[in-house]
């Protein structure tokens, strides 16, 4: 088995591979307070409820936007289960070819998820991942990642939006029955769904309109489920996909025989 960290701002999504079967998946709060003692024993509480031992965990691999988490995590992880982390990031093979200004730049979770997409879904796509910061990234018919776009993350904005505006509330993130509210609540909640719905409208067609290509077009991240439904155009939501990818960069860096069956 091998688990996988995607380590975000505001959450730390673990994922456990057996082979290719996803045996759980898991969150946990990004605390910057937090010890890598304590991470490690989160993480073991966490395996043990799914009934995996840290001795069946073969390693471990870690994509990470948020930098002063991660040497907590790292360390973390060489305390549970006694190997060394794949952090990806340069010098980690992935397989992508990025035309980005600067590729060292370009942040771990959009590699990823791109690596991702192409080994499930034909070429050219975008992948939307709905997180803490709304991402849409964009991989041509040649299969080159070619850029990105980057927003405020729905729950960021929310809450950005409650703390500048003396008078609205802070509020929960589902779709109101209707566009166009009769309350206060229900008004926010429809700029925050249905306003992010036809913003990734926009922005993929947009995208699309620059590459010269129709995409195939698939989202992830904590909000995918809440927001695509809404969305106008065909979107494959896939809410393990970054996970899935991670699996994928493990295996193109480690030999593992006995992981991979072959």
């Amino acid at each position: 088995m091998i688990l996988a960290l995607d380590v975000e701002n505001t959450n730390i999504v673990m994922g456990c591979f057996d082979r290719e079967r996803i045996v759980f998946t898991s969150r946990v709060a990004a605390d910057r307070k937090r010890t890598g003692d304590e991470y490690a024993i989160s993480f073991k509480s966490i395996l043990e409820m799914h009934g995996v031992s840290p001795s069946q965990v073969q390693g471990s691999i870690v994509a990470s936007v948020t930098p002063a988490l991660i040497h907590v995590i790292m360390d973390a992880l060489r305390l549970l289960l006694g190997t060394e982390p794949l952090l990806v990031g340069p010098g980690v093979k992935t397989g992508l070819n990025i035309l980005m200004d600067n590729p060292a730049s370009l942040g771990s979770d959009l590699v990823v998820n791109a690596v991702a997409a192409l080994e499930e879904y034909p070429a050219p796509l975008i992948v939307i991942d709905l997180g803490t910061a709304t991402t849409l990234l964009a991989v041509n018919e040649k299969k080159s990642f070619v850029g990105s776009v980057i927003a405020p993350g729905v729950a960021v904005a929310s809450d950005a939006l409650s703390t500048a505006c003396d008078q609205l509330p802070r509020i929960t993130l589902e779709a109101p029955r209707e566009v166009i509210g009769k309350n206060t609540v229900d008004c926010m909640k429809s700029g925050a769904v249905f306003g992010t719905a036809a913003m990734l409208d926009g922005l993929v067609e947009r995208m699309e309109q620059q590459l010269g290509h129709s995409c195939t077009v698939i989202a992830t991240g904590a909000m995918a489920e809440e927001v695509i439904p809404h969305c106008r155009r065909e979107i494959h939501v896939d809410s393990r996909l970054l996970l899935k990818g991670l699996r994928k960069i493990y295996l193109k860096n480690t030999k593992s025989d006995r992981y991979t069956g072959h």
